[in-house]
């Protein structure tokens, strides 16, 4: 476990860091699209600011894959398949914690929980504010957000998708040319040459 953390804990921070930088993103676009009064438009641009998250955590997450594709093939790294998940899961280990004093605070209604579950309300909006657009949609009368257990749902497409994308990267498999690796010109092989 310290080695993972050790050797992955760059990856982590940077899917943070990807999460916050689209959630600021996904946050505009369903302020701009609130202005529009349309769920239409509210939901498309939600959708397309959560497929765009996935896509960044696809794309990092097969890099990832592909660089532990030779170590594991030589037998310097053990091969596991659920790394990519598990590197998902430890970033998002503050969605899990706001989740939990969000249900927390909805569950016990005690006011040190209330105040606590009030301020990872407000702070899921802008740190998961991809889904904001989503999540002003009503379900059983009432507006997504104000479930308790939806919070837990959000984490769970990014941990699904870093899964898939590490094993895609590992067993060199890609859908686009997106993914074909940048090889310096003094790394070429010479009889490759024209």
């Amino acid at each position: 476990m310290k080695n993972f953390l050790r050797d992955h804990s760059y990856d982590m921070v940077k899917m943070l860091l990807h999460q916050f930088g689209i959630a600021v993103f996904g946050f505009c676009l369903a302020l701009a699209s609130s202005k529009a009064q349309s769920p239409v438009l509210r939901n498309g641009t939600s959708v397309f600011a959560i497929l765009f998250y996935l896509f960044l955590l696809y794309t990092m997450t097969w890099e990832i894959g592909y660089k532990d594709k030779i170590s594991v093939e030589t037998g310097k790294k053990p091969r596991n398949a659920l790394r990519g998940a598990c590197i998902s899961l430890f970033a998002n280990i503050p969605n899990f914690l706001m989740a939990t004093f969000i249900m927390l605070a909805s569950v016990l209604q005690a006011d040190f929980f209330s105040t606590v579950g009030a301020f990872c309300s407000s702070a899921a909006v802008v740190f998961e504010g991809m889904y904001t657009g989503l999540m002003a949609n009503h379900l059983w009368g009432e507006a997504l957000n104000s479930y308790w257990w939806v919070y837990f749902l959000i984490p769970i497409p990014s941990i699904i998708v870093c899964g898939i994308a590490y094993n895609m990267g590992i067993h060199d498999i890609k859908f686009t040319g997106i993914f074909d690796p940048i090889i310096p010109e003094s790394d070429r092989d010479p009889k490759k040459k024209n």
